[in-house]
């Protein structure tokens, strides 16, 4: 027998398949209206927005001395950025101008495929994830780029979950999170990435990972903080794990969102802005 609960969670499910359906929908007209009155070629959309349904769960659980090969890359589609190749040590990151950006240039080519520790000082506190440079190198050398060029500070934290999605989306720095903006979750960083370490890729209390379309190969600098268990399917790149800032994540939640949407998400109550991120390699 069906519960309220499960209700609950189907109508999230069935709004946030109308949401991507619906951003599919206006990217694809974007798409169309570039290519008829520009030379530069096709844009694609960066990452916007994430739900959630609660079920599943599960962090990568990987080390460092583990090869990054073993966790394949979902950028298959023709002409998507270009996944982590271990015999050169590089990533593809490829342009794009769509949508509300922050142009901070490209992150270099190579990368390390090695472990890392990223510190969120927050209007709350410090936030410390654990960062899996192994199963998600070009992920992580993204956001030591974004780090290095200031991108995320004076960002305030857009998106807060309810029981059905419980995550913080972050990383639009164009967010006005007010609970009124309806450009939140549109900004990105001018370009665009293959998600990585999808292999048995889960989603639960502690994990941080990648925000992006429903479109493969457009993860930008949006990222989640997940609270509690979440039902996605392994379509979001797993970058690592939260070890300190779980009861502030806590605390935001309890004091609820401004305007719940038909999901029960909106911008949180309590105002998450990130002051300043670095990023240090793991002792």
């Amino acid at each position: 027998m069906s519960t309220g609960k499960d209700r609950q969670r189907q109508l999230a499910r069935e709004h946030f398949e109308r949401q991507m359906q619906r951003r599919a929908e206006r990217e694809a007209k974007a798409k169309r209206t570039a290519v008829i009155g520009s030379t530069v070629g096709v844009l694609v959309v960066v990452g916007g927005v994430i739900a959630a349904t609660t079920l599943l769960g599960g962090n990568d659980g990987s080390s460092a001395s583990e090869s990054p090969s073993a966790a394949p890359s979902t950028s298959a589609a023709a002409g998507g950025p270009k996944p982590f190749d271990p015999a050169t040590g590089e990533c593809g990151y490829l342009p794009d101008t769509s949508g509300a950006v922050k142009d901070v240039g490209l992150p270099p080519a190579k990368a390390e495929a090695k472990d890392a520790v990223m510190t969120f000082k927050t209007s709350q506190g410090d936030i410390v994830v654990e960062l899996n440079g192994a199963k998600a190198p070009c992920t992580v050398n993204s956001l030591k780029h974004l780090a290095a060029k200031k991108y995320y500070n004076g960002s305030k934290c857009h998106r807060l979950g309810s029981a059905q999605f419980p995550m913080l989306q972050c990383g639009d720095p164009t967010a006005k999170a007010d609970g009124k903006s309806q450009s939140d979750g549109q900004g990105g960083p001018g370009y665009r990435l293959a998600e990585e370490n999808l292999e048995g890729a889960a989603y639960k209390r502690g994990v941080m990972a990648m925000a992006k379309t429903s479109e493969p190969g457009t993860t930008g600098s949006q990222f989640f903080l997940v609270y509690g268990d979440i039902g996605l399917t392994p379509d979001y790149t797993p970058v690592g794990t939260i070890t300190k800032g779980l009861d502030i994540l806590d605390k935001v939640n309890k004091a609820g969102v401004i305007a719940p949407g038909p999901d029960g998400t909106g911008a949180p109550k309590e105002t998450v802005e990130i002051k300043d991120v670095t990023i240090s390699a793991k002792s």
